[in-house]
């Protein structure tokens, strides 16, 4: 068995979660954060195994349903200078 330290964030949360009744051990829950976690990295996978090949042959087919990357990263920075903003909160 593995020790492992944890930022106190997430022990309050792992005490919370011991608090609902939901788990009985912080052991459980720290297994069903990784159950999650993986679950996740399967479906990033096969998103980038299924999805993104179909969408580059769609756009290669015809470039018009493309976005132009000036107009992709401008939509990006507006996003990231507002989230900056926030966190400047």
């Amino acid at each position: 068995m593995a020790a492992i330290a944890l930022e106190r964030r997430y022990e309050e949360f792992i005490k919370r979660q011991l608090d609902t009744g939901r788990f009985e051990s912080a052991s459980e829950v720290v297994q069903a954060g990784l159950e999650m976690l993986e679950d996740f990295d399967e479906a990033h996978e096969r998103w980038l195994q299924d999805e993104i090949p179909s969408r580059m042959a769609e756009i290669k087919a015809d470039p018009s349903k493309g976005i132009p990357v000036d107009e992709v990263f401008g939509e990006l920075e507006v996003i990231h200078q507002a989230q900056l903003a926030q966190m400047r909160k």
